[in-house]
């Protein structure tokens, strides 16, 4: 038997492959693999095959078996020859077909939502399509050579250089670009640091995201609520736990920054406990106030684990994030990550790394601010003129707010919006199974999840949903 790929995009445009096996010689058995290719369809009608010299090279057999086998399926009518077009399929050679059968019905597909409210993702349609090709070619012109070998599992030199600079200028975190690991994301940080650095419990804040809750219990890791108040995370309520998870920024999801005589708490508390914070920075760079709220991180590097990434300022198709990690906990996660960078793409560190150092992620953001600060206005303009006994909470900063609803509503509000064809999150969905702090009725609504042309009619929607006063 003789195999053959024939790797020819200038002759065929793909690979052809070919097995000569069978009774008699080779011009039989080319014969035979080549009418079995065009009668099963792997070469479609139009097809150019390679020239015979390419073909008989690559089989191994002589030039005139290979030109003798063209001619006799040309005179079959499997291919045609015309001088300057070389050898192809015949337009009329078509491939063998099934006997016809009654199709079954296809079960009626459901129907997707029409307007998609629900919170955690940007505007997609907004991505930055040019400044991003621009950028990627250039990381790809400059790389070194070694940038296509196995992937530094700490991360490209010139990404973490890039952070150390932007998130001192714009977050207020204090690190060196030996303190940076790069990971694919959030939940990829949680699954290093708890796959090999840190241990459970792990204090966590009474409402936040369930996928966080089971990533957490996948790696054996059980979670302590702590209340939270107008004040954001109720840190005197840290009782025998070593670390605890927050989202000081702008508490997710009910909204407000951890108020300043907590953050101080928090590093208090570490520094007696020898523990750790975990901070999760999702959308601190969306703040539409007046007043900064910096990272946690700055008041104490070596107590502070800082974790971001681009799944809110760019898309979360770009997968990758990054730890800043105090001094003593680097090696352990390296030693956890691996040898090798397994997750995130190095090309696109790159791409990142000139994105940033360009300027281009700070015009991005700015520009994004403003689009988001203004669909949160006419989401709060829309329930002031339509469901005024509804407020809007959490909305000095990101991607979402929190409509606050009567006692007992949330549940036949969540049913009236998705039979307004309207996708969004009960205030519930979010609550810990565990935390003893009084239940809520409330809407979760991303307003930066639609495109432009469709947040109009979303937000109309969402009105008709609205439990009267």
């Amino acid at each position: 038997m003789v195999t053959s790929w024939v790797n020819s995009a200038e002759r065929i445009g793909s690979d052809l492959h070919l097995e000569l096996t069978g009774p008699g010689g080779r011009r039989a058995a080319l014969i035979r693999a080549l009418r079995e290719a065009v009668r099963s369809g792997r070469l479609a009608p139009g097809t150019r095959l390679p020239p015979y010299r390419s073909l008989a090279a690559d089989l191994g057999v002589a030039r005139n078996t290979v030109a003798d086998a063209y001619a006799e399926l040309v005179a079959e009518g499997w291919l045609t020859a015309r001088q300057g077009s070389g050898t192809r399929v015949a337009e009329r050679a078509e491939p063998l077909r099934p006997a016809a059968r009654v199709p079954k019905k296809a079960p009626p597909r459901a129907r997707g939502p029409r307007h998609d409210l629900t919170q955690g993702t940007p505007d997609v349609s907004a991505f930055p399509r040019t400044a991003w090709l621009a950028s990627y070619r250039r990381a790809l012109q400059q790389a070194p050579n070694e940038v296509f070998g196995p992937g530094d599992p700490a991360g490209r030199p010139e990404l973490r250089e890039a952070l150390t600079e932007y998130l001192a200028r714009a977050r207020g975190v204090r690190t060196e670009p030996g303190r940076i690991v790069i990971c694919s994301g959030f939940a990829h940080a949680l699954r290093l640091l708890f796959g090999g650095v840190l241990r459970g419990p792990l204090a966590v804040e009474a409402y936040g995201l369930g996928f966080h809750r089971h990533v957490l219990a996948a790696a054996g890791v059980r979670t302590v609520p702590l209340p939270l108040d107008e004040h954001g995370a109720r840190i005197d309520r840290l009782a025998r736990e070593r670390a605890v998870l927050l989202t000081p920024a702008h508490q997710f999801p009910t909204g407000g920054p951890l108020h300043p005589t907590r953050r101080a708490a928090v590093i208090d508390w570490a520094r007696a406990r020898d523990g750790l914070v975990l901070e999760d920075d999702y959308d601190g760079e969306f703040r539409y106030d007046r007043k900064p709220v910096g990272a946690v991180q700055g008041l104490d590097p070596e107590r502070v684990i800082h974790i971001g990434s681009v799944s809110k300022s760019l898309s979360p198709a770009v997968r990758l994030g990054w730890m800043v990690l105090p001094e003593r906990h680097v090696e352990v996660v390296l030693a956890a990550k691996g040898e090798r960078e397994a997750w995130a793409s190095v090309l696109d560190q790159l791409s990142l790394a000139d994105f940033i150092a360009s300027g281009s992620y700070d015009r991005h953001i700015r520009r994004m601010r403003q689009r988001y600060r203004g669909r949160r206005d006419r989401l709060v303009a829309a329930l002031a003129e339509h469901a005024p006994h509804v407020e809007a909470t959490g909305i000095a900063a990101g991607l979402h707010a929190v409509l606050r609803l009567p006692p007992g509503t949330e549940a036949s509000a969540v049913k009236a919006a998705a039979w307004q064809g309207v996708a969004l999150d009960g205030l519930a969905a979010f609550r810990h199974p565990e935390t003893d702090m009084p239940v809520g009725d409330g809407l979760v609504v991303g307003y930066a999840t639609p495109s432009e042309h469709a947040y109009g009619p979303a937000l109309e929607a969402l009105c008709g949903a609205l439990p009267p006063p």
